[in-house]
């Protein structure tokens, strides 16, 4: 396959590039925004609903299964048919239908089906946004540009603002609530976009579609293949801590709501830096050993919880520094795909390795995980997290770098030496 590396990007000026990292960041944060609510909704929804903690694992389970079908079949749609932006418009305006569906539902099956709506709708918003950036971002900055894309928004709205805010108002005036609330910015964003966003130049100017790629001709790149195991690992490590996090916190280390909202809303903040800290040393030190070094500092958040016993400031700053292994996944789910294909397949690489993520790991995961719970305790989530965090950090060994400017300094050291 042709390296993406070469990818051209569109000749629109820095201020509109700055436009789109912004406003497909912010979507995305409203996406997870949207995502993330019943998870920090859970100790208000679990007991009035009396869901069991294998039924709060499959509700996890199913938004991640229709999310990895959406994300490849949206993305082959997009890279077939070079729409962009339409496709954009159409899942943002979807995904904020389904979280007001969300606030309605009386029973597990009602929540269930609005959850799995949901993920149809939310799974091709991801692979669409990193194709835009492929498309106007110069490859010297496309890692730091794809790492605020998925990481900045999604975790300052998503996994800060949404626990502290949605807890607050489910508290005050029911969870039910807070999912209306939660479905309202999706439509301002929509809106948006659609003022602001264009097709990207390449697409506009016209080519001949893209032919399918399957999943076996896929995997034939090593990294497409190394990034789609790393990305089930990761993305399994994210939705057991969403799903059983808060309810550890509540039930077995006994923080009340409020506290266990703040302890989460770190990971949120955390993860907000990390966007452009992993993402710019990416791409001055490479791909590869971030992606081997940080998934393994990600030990520090299920660890510290089951026993850290000092303040819970001291707790936060393990869980601040800890979740940094969430800076690894646009390189993992976007950049380093997008990196060793055809420019052509972009899309639908990145559309498999997101949907690898959630099919598997975030399909099975948080319901295995509930199923643990349920016979050994909440502690072996926890204990999951913590094998899956070593499991991705040693299996990115096996990775081809990618960086354009770590293979430039490869090829000069070797001339050098052969000179």
């Amino acid at each position: 396959m042709t390296a993406g590396a070469g990818v051209v990007a569109g000749n629109r000026g820095v201020g509109y590039r700055l436009t789109v990292v912004a406003l497909l960041s912010i979507n995305f944060g409203i996406v997870f925004f949207d995502r993330n609510a019943l998870n920090f909704l859970m100790p208000f929804v679990q007991p009035e609903l009396r869901l069991t903690d294998t039924e709060v694992g499959m509700l996890a389970s199913a938004l991640s299964l229709t999310w990895a079908l959406a994300a490849f079949g949206i993305g082959a749609v997009s890279d077939r048919t070079g729409r962009r932006k339409g496709l954009l418009i159409a899942a943002t305006l979807a995904f904020s239908v389904c979280s007001f569906l969300s606030g309605f539902a009386a029973t597990f099956l009602g929540l269930l089906g609005a959850r799995m709506l949901m993920g149809v709708a939310e799974g091709g918003v991801m692979p669409i946004s990193q194709t835009l950036i492929v498309t106007e971002i110069p490859p010297e900055r496309r890692g730091l540009a794809m790492g605020v894309t998925q990481n900045f928004g999604s975790n300052l709205l998503g996994s800060f603002v949404a626990p502290v805010l949605l807890v607050s108002v489910a508290a005050a005036h029911g969870w039910r609530h807070a999912f209306f609330l939660a479905g309202a910015p999706g439509l301002i964003a929509a809106l948006l976009m659609w003022r602001l966003l264009r097709e990207p130049v390449q697409e506009a100017a016209g080519r001949a579609p893209a032919a399918s790629l399957t999943l076996l001709e896929a995997f034939e790149e090593r990294n497409v293949l190394i990034c789609a195991a790393m990305s089930v690992l990761l993305v399994s490590y994210l939705v057991v801590c969403w799903a059983f996090m808060p309810l550890y916190l509540t039930r077995v280390r006994h923080f009340d709501a409020g506290s266990m909202s703040w302890l989460m809303g770190t990971l949120g903040i955390s993860a907000t830096v990390g966007a452009f800290v992993v993402s710019a040393l990416s791409d001055r030190l490479g791909r590869r050993p971030l992606m081997i070094a940080v998934p393994l500092i990600g030990i520090l958040v299920p660890l510290a919880a089951m026993y850290f016993r000092g303040s819970p400031w001291g707790l936060a700053t393990l869980f601040f520094v800890g979740w940094a292994l969430t800076g690894v996944l646009p390189l993992v789910m976007a950049t380093v795909p997008s990196e060793s294909v055809d420019p052509l397949h972009v899309a639908t690489v990145m559309g498999i390795c997101m949907g690898a993520g959630e099919v598997i790991g975030g399909t099975l995961a948080p319901t295995l995980a509930g199923n643990a719970a349920d016979r050994f305790g909440l502690s072996a989530p926890l204990w999951t997290m913590t094998a899956l965090a070593v499991a991705a950090g040693l299996l990115a060994i096996a990775l081809r770098e990618t960086a354009p400017r770590a293979l430039s300094r490869f090829r000069a050291s070797a001339e050098r030496a052969a000179s």
